[in-house]
């Protein structure tokens, strides 16, 4: 046997195994994992709703390393004739590709979106995960508890190494994975060594992806991160590309209804401007409280400005002291709310968070960086910035300085996307804020 049948043996058999067919399910949801691919290298295990024909070509790959059929790829069914289809009411099932799917933060995420609690209870999933090859038997470990969670939205999953084919017709791209930063390195080494990631991953969404596919950046340094993949993706729209914030902004209407004494669900209009870092701003000039400014419910200046505001600048790092690792399942939550306020109409005279290319914004901030601002949607996956917010002495100054960072930022790193010239002169201290501890790319 050759050692390209030898690899795909090895893969089939691996996916055959992983298979698990519950015994009270109709053969409408029964599941099949499927090896794609040339090679078990580039391989992507897929567990499927499976019709004859997918079983037929599933088949088809496995007999080119051994004769006999493996597994499940023996029984061959037909979907289309089984009892238990999608309902009418659903809508047409959409690709949620995932980077970084061995992580923490996904560990809590994937079981969201399979479950409905972010795209909606009509919103049929295909989960398309991408790893490393050294996180790859853990990927087949969360395929496998996906597929024992008997998730009625949940019609597929896919998991991969390569991401031209995990990204394949992708309508969102939730891109968590990234490297943390290391002993003694530098920001402007944890830019590029990110940044290096974040620029295939735009060219593999730009080659293999939906036109207009959704990208949320997660990886750290986040905001950098989507402007250069954005920039690696020219025939994807520029404001289809996000960066996340929400926590931040989550983060800030906990504290602020702590010092108001109220639940944090009559908190409202709070935004995060600028950069996932240490100079983002929290902006407590415009948020309300029970509808009327928090400045006047709380009253106290001096401790929305000098306490308030670096608590939620540090408080990713204050939650690494005190637990010993990031904060892994609020970032999943915060990526839902995200994603959520894209799917769901912004109520009225509210808004949200969210990092995006700051071209033609209104506020003056530079143009052609990802800075986060107030934006609305109407539910649809689109949104645009909230316009007439007041910035006031005190916000402009901070604003600036998140702006002049995120600036340096793209000097830095514009040579991966085509540009020449500059310097890279941003400081040695760290600003970046702490990713997930086991990153996975």
């Amino acid at each position: 046997m050759s050692a390209v049948a030898a690899q795909m043996q090895a893969s089939c058999k691996i996916s055959a195994s992983a298979a698990r067919i519950p015994t009270k399910q109709s053969a409408a949801s029964r599941v099949a994992l499927k090896a794609l691919g040339k090679t078990s290298s580039k391989a992507v295990f897929a567990s499927r709703p499976a019709s004859y024909k997918r079983v037929q070509k599933a088949l088809t790959v496995c007999e080119a390393a051994e004769e006999d059929c493996v597994g499940i790829y023996c029984i061959p069914y037909d979907l289309k004739t089984a009892a238990g289809a999608m309902p009418d009411t659903w809508k047409k099932p959409i690709v949620v590709a995932v980077s970084g799917a061995a992580g923490q933060i996904s560990n809590h995420l994937l079981f969201m979106i399979a479950s409905g609690e972010v795209y909606g209870k009509d919103q049929p999933i295909i989960l398309s995960m991408l790893g490393s090859s050294r996180s790859r038997e853990a990927l087949e470990g969360v395929a496998m508890e996906l597929e024992d969670c008997l998730f009625p939205l949940l019609r597929e999953v896919r998991i991969g190494i390569d991401a031209e084919v995990v990204f394949e017709d992708a309508d969102w791209a939730l891109l968590i994975g990234a490297k943390p930063r290391g002993p003694g390195m530098e920001r402007s080494d944890l830019l590029e060594m990110n940044g290096g990631i974040f620029a295939e991953q735009g060219k593999a969404l730009d080659k293999v992806a939906s036109k207009d596919v959704k990208v949320m950046v997660v990886g750290n340094p986040c905001n950098t991160n989507a402007l250069i993949c954005m920039k690696n993706a020219p025939s994807i729209p520029p404001e289809n590309f996000h960066a996340l914030t929400r926590l931040d902004e989550n983060r800030a209407k906990y504290q602020l209804a702590l010092k108001a004494g109220i639940f944090f669900d009559k908190v409202s209009n709070v935004t995060i401007w600028g950069n996932h870092s240490t100079t983002q701003v929290p902006d407590f000039v415009n948020a309300k409280i029970n509808g009327a400014p928090a400045e006047e419910i709380i009253g106290d200046q001096k401790w929305l400005e000098n306490e308030f505001t670096p608590t939620i600048q540090t408080r990713g790092g204050a939650l690494i002291k005190k637990w010993g690792r990031s904060s892994a399942a609020s970032t999943a939550v915060s990526i839902a709310d995200a994603i959520r306020s894209l799917v769901t109409p912004t109520p009225e005279g509210d808004w949200f968070s969210t990092a995006v290319i700051t071209t033609g914004n209104p506020y003056g901030i530079p143009e052609d960086i990802v800075f986060s601002m107030p934006c609305k949607s109407a539910g649809d996956g689109s949104y645009e910035v909230v316009e007439g917010v007041e910035i006031n002495d005190w916000l402009k100054t901070k604003i600036a300085a998140s702006a002049e960072e995120l600036t340096k930022e793209r000097e830095c790193v514009k040579h991966l996307f085509g540009e020449m010239g500059g310097a890279c002169e941003i400081g040695k201290e760290d600003t970046t804020l702490p990713g997930q501890v086991e990153a996975e790319i």
